[in-house]
């Protein structure tokens, strides 16, 4: 008799439990929704930090995003996470200990006949800051290796490289990006310009753009596609250890570093970026270009961010060294710049100088 009073009873909590999930994921829904069509930079959010004295750094509304809301903002952290199956088969570099480093570095003094290192350039409407990161890197690595001044193109590879590399302006892979870099190479910036000039400065800018065209054709008619193509010799991950990371970028250049993004980065103006507030928003990749210490004694990296000069510190920033802030230690990207096309470069420089002396 109990049994047969049980079941009604278990059926009605059971009914109870699943409306109560119902109604719960229909009030969810819409506070995610709310939140992503919120404007991503907040007054009092900004008041937040700078009042919060273990901050270390200075947020404000910076013009390039004062008309984002959070789901146009996250549009433009382009870092998908790597599969740890891949990450484990891809060898991590190290450097002796012994090597000694300077306390500060900055590879834009350190290579100052390198214009390309001090660039800051703009992603645009494209969740294309994977591609940014690696090709930016490997123009700094073709001038502090072979003294050549040269900007290669950031659409070659977030055009050509396809699902190989991810999703083109809906997020990629930097070490996908490299792979591409060593096996096919890129084309200059010259010969295939960056598809998105107009960047987001004009106000109420969608940021929505699809991933261009790969098109392998140059848009000068003097200049040839396959001999245009520039190549990194290999791919590799550098280890986690920061003196393997300052090693590497003090012998071989800047390199490409993907980490975690949360709210309040948006904000970031100058000092040295920790997380204070907000949720996580997703993945971005930017370039490591040097290293410091504070006045108060605050270990730092020197990051290049492609979100043009209005926003940060004249579009670089500083964020914690050491404490693995936001994952900024542990996905490090880079290759070395292969001598393939290089030497047809130099030939036909020498032939145009017999001719004309």
């Amino acid at each position: 008799m109990a049994s047969t009073h049980l079941l009604p009873l278990a059926t009605f909590f059971l009914l109870l439990s699943a409306s109560y999930l119902q109604i719960a994921g229909a009030e969810a829904q819409p506070l995610t929704s709310l939140k992503l069509n919120s404007h991503i930079l907040q007054e009092s959010t900004a008041k937040e930090i700078n009042e919060n004295p273990e901050a270390g750094w200075e947020a404000a509304i910076n013009p390039r995003f004062s008309n984002y809301t959070v789901e146009q903002f996250k549009r433009l952290l382009g870092v998908k996470p790597m599969p740890k199956k891949e990450l484990r088969s891809t060898p991590a570099i190290s450097h002796p200990k012994t090597l000694k480093l300077p306390k500060n570095f900055d590879a834009r003094t350190a290579w100052s006949q390198c214009s390309t290192i001090g660039r800051i350039l703009d992603q645009g409407h494209c969740g294309s800051c994977w591609a940014f990161g690696a090709v930016e890197s490997l123009s700094d690595r073709f001038c502090i290796h072979f003294d050549v001044n040269i900007s290669l193109s950031v659409n070659d590879l977030l055009a050509c490289c396809g699902f190989l590399c991810g999703s083109g302006c809906d997020g990629g892979y930097p070490l996908y990006a490299w792979r591409y870099l060593a096996h096919h190479g890129v084309v200059t910036e010259e010969c295939d310009p960056y598809f998105d000039q107009i960047g987001c400065s004009h106000p109420g800018c969608e940021p929505a753009y699809r991933t261009p065209k790969c098109v392998k054709k140059c848009v000068s008619g003097n200049q040839v596609w396959k001999k245009s193509k520039h190549y990194s010799v290999s791919a590799y991950r550098v280890n986690s250890d920061p003196h393997d990371i300052m090693a590497e970028v003090y012998k071989n250049g800047p390199v490409e570093v993907a980490f975690t993004v949360y709210e309040d980065f948006a904000y970031y103006k100058s000092g040295v970026y920790k997380h204070i507030t907000g949720y996580e928003l997703g993945g971005h990749a930017v370039k490591l270009i040097g290293w410091g210490t504070t006045d108060d004694g605050e270990d730092y990296w020197l990051l290049a961010n492609q979100w043009n000069r209005e926003w940060g510190d004249d579009g670089y920033f500083k964020i914690r060294r050491g404490t693995n802030e936001c994952g900024i230690e542990e996905d490090v990207t880079a290759g070395l710049p292969s001598t393939k096309n290089l030497v047809r470069e130099v030939t036909d420089m020498d032939a145009d100088a017999a001719v004309s002396f």
